[in-house]
């Protein structure tokens, strides 16, 4: 089985029946304290954490005192609205006598799916990563009406894990893995240790149903691990609700281990190798021995842009003789990218009126 302290960059995605009291409604404060302290342990072994967590909609059922059944569209809304402050206000306090420093990151499914707002979340969890941040990322469940209705946070913690490039995702869950049958149901049912491949058999063994807080069952769960997976990042489902649960994981508690396809950086770079590009931009010598040398391209070293591109679209990078050198996603517009080719990144703010990023293309967005 993995070993979580190996990994260089770990995805938690904890669910609303381990965070929340079914019965109470309440935040399960000493549950929630143990959790910090596994996170501030595994950043003691340079690892990076995001928690993608859900919450808000059962924290805030609870505060508005509305019925334990099946919520309407805007009081759903309207739960989202109240929980969210307290879940990330609940962190904070968590986290915080362990030095270390929160932030609330509110994401839709649409982040992810459209390349210009998935640069700019990447590049605001890369940033806050850097500075060893612990991002709380959530379903901006005032607004993402489709998740409120038929999701979970699951597949959303499988994007953020692809966003940042995590080499583990870890949905900690109210059932120790994934089983033959519902367990519940079927005492014949057993659980599998690691799943190597995820068959038309392997799917077929997967439920709908979900525990009473938490609207996601296995069938989300399987669509979670095809998705980090297949993008470099192994995935575990295990049981979340004792005590310390990350590190019991890594103690052996049971669990089921998803074995990642491939690693992240070759994942991400195959992918932008796969996109169309929209138009080119030729380098000069000196920005091509930088490009192979694995530097990212600063606009000073760019001496012609062709086409009509938007940001984060695709684009060919290519030497002065025509040579195509490999493919990245550009920070700029084409029209930005021809202002500034050739300028100093010192230059940018002067000549686009606004302060854009140093790096015109960044050695992470680029395969060549």
């Amino acid at each position: 089985m993995a070993s979580l302290t190996t990994a260089r960059r770990i995805v938690v995605k904890i669910g609303s029946a381990l965070l929340v009291d079914r019965e109470t409604g309440q935040l399960r404060r000493d549950w929630l304290m143990s959790l910090a302290e596994d996170v501030a342990w595994l950043k003691t072994k340079g690892i990076d954490v995001v928690l993608v967590s859900s919450g808000s909609i059962a924290l805030g059922r609870g505060v508005l005192a509305l019925p334990a059944v099946e919520l309407a569209l805007e009081q759903s809304q309207a739960a989202a609205a109240v929980g969210q402050i307290r879940l990330a206000r609940a962190y904070e306090e968590a986290l915080a006598p362990h030095g270390i420093t929160t932030a609330q990151v509110l994401v839709t499914l649409e982040d992810s799916t459209d390349r210009r707002r998935y640069l700019n979340s990447r590049a605001t969890l890369e940033q806050l990563l850097s500075l060893g941040v612990v991002a709380i990322v959530n379903e901006n469940d005032t607004i993402a009406t489709d998740e409120i209705r038929f999701g979970d946070n699951d597949r959303l913690a499988a994007q953020v894990a692809v966003t940042v490039g995590a080499d583990q995702l870890i949905l900690l869950s109210d059932v120790d893995g994934f089983y033959t049958a519902n367990p519940v149901e079927d005492r014949s049912a057993t659980r599998f240790d690691r799943i190597d491949r995820i068959t038309a058999e392997i799917e077929a063994m997967a439920g709908d149903a979900g525990s009473g807080l938490s609207k996601g069952g296995m069938k989300t769960k399987l669509m979670a691990a095809k998705t980090a997976t297949a993008a470099g990042c192994a995935m575990a489902i295990t049981e979340g609700s004792t005590r310390n649960p990350l590190k019991s994981l890594q103690d052996g508690a049971p669990a089921t281990w998803f074995s990642a396809q491939t690693d992240p950086q070759a994942a991400r770079k195959r992918w932008i190798a796969a996109m169309k590009p929209r138009g080119t931009i030729t380098l000069d010598a000196g920005a091509v021995k930088a490009l192979m040398s694995g530097k990212s391209l600063l606009p000073a070293g760019v001496a012609q842009v062709d086409g009509a591109f938007q940001r984060g679209d695709a684009v060919a990078i290519s030497d002065a003789s025509g040579h195509i050198l490999g493919h990245g996603l550009c920070r700029y517009t084409a029209d930005e990218t021809r202002i500034i080719k050739g300028r100093k990144s010192q230059d940018i703010e002067a000549l686009l009126g606004y302060p854009g990023r140093a790096a015109l293309i960044h050695r992470d967005d680029m395969a060549v």
